[in-house]
């Protein structure tokens, strides 16, 4: 049985709790065994964070100790997966550069605020975390973010919407969902996900479940492929 480790807290503007229990949720559906808790210290034991599957932040804007990214930072590098959505990932310590190096992105803005209807555009992909799954509207906060370039982009989403000081650059297409790797632990993040009746989308919820499987499966595939935090360099993607 996989174990995973989902750790919530910070604003409580993003409903940390009930996101925590709606991914707890799936990954119990998926036969796994979830600790949930609610303190940071969760990461101090860097040995028990080696021995999880997948690991969940889903945590905003606060600070964290170095030694905890450190710890979280260690364990994804020897195998373990990495996966969350909006500010409970990629919007978690905005002081601590390693673990934005770590997760892909950092959100910068949401032009608009929350209402703001957009389209997500998957990206034509030979992932399987996407396969199938069609273009889909949402009405929530749009999320502008500094995103590392070695992600792989599996869906988008076009600025601008809403006149800021960005609207006289010319249209982009800005990452919604990517995947990277962290030595050899799959790391997955997907920016939707401002309040919780985001998260119970269905198309929303199907990807997350993706993302969290794939991260997952991380660990077994790299241990198969007999790569270690040490050699990771030399592997190929497609062994990993």
């Amino acid at each position: 049985m996989k174990k995973a480790l989902i750790v919530w807290g910070g604003w409580e503007g993003h409903q940390p709790r009930q996101v925590a229990e709606i991914f707890r949720d799936t990954l119990q559906k998926e036969n796994f065994e979830v600790e949930v808790a609610d303190s940071l210290q969760a990461f101090a034991d860097a040995d028990k964070l080696k021995s999880l599957d997948l690991i969940i932040p889903v945590w905003t804007m606060d600070r964290i100790e170095q030694q905890l990214v450190n710890n979280v930072s260690a364990a994804v590098q020897s195998g373990v997966g990495l996966a969350g959505c909006h500010g409970g990932m990629c919007d978690a310590f905005r002081e601590n550069v390693d673990w934005q190096f770590m997760t892909g992105g950092q959100w910068v803005a949401h032009p608009g605020n929350d209402g703001v209807e957009y389209v997500v555009n998957i990206k034509n992909s030979s992932s399987r975390l996407v396969e199938g799954i069609e273009d889909f509207t949402v009405k929530s906060e749009q999320y502008y973010l500094h995103v590392d370039p070695a992600v792989e982009v599996l869906a988008t989403t076009r600025f601008p919407l809403v006149p800021g000081p960005h609207s006289l650059n010319k249209p982009v297409d800005m990452p919604v969902i990517w995947s990277k790797r962290w030595g050899v632990g799959r790391v997955y993040y997907n920016s939707l996900g401002h309040q919780a009746n985001i998260m119970e989308i269905p198309t929303v919820k199907e990807l997350m479940r993706r993302g969290f499987l794939w991260c997952a499966e991380g660990k077994a595939v790299a241990q198969a492929a007999g790569a270690s935090q040490a050699a990771y360099t030399g592997m190929q993607d497609n062994q990993l």
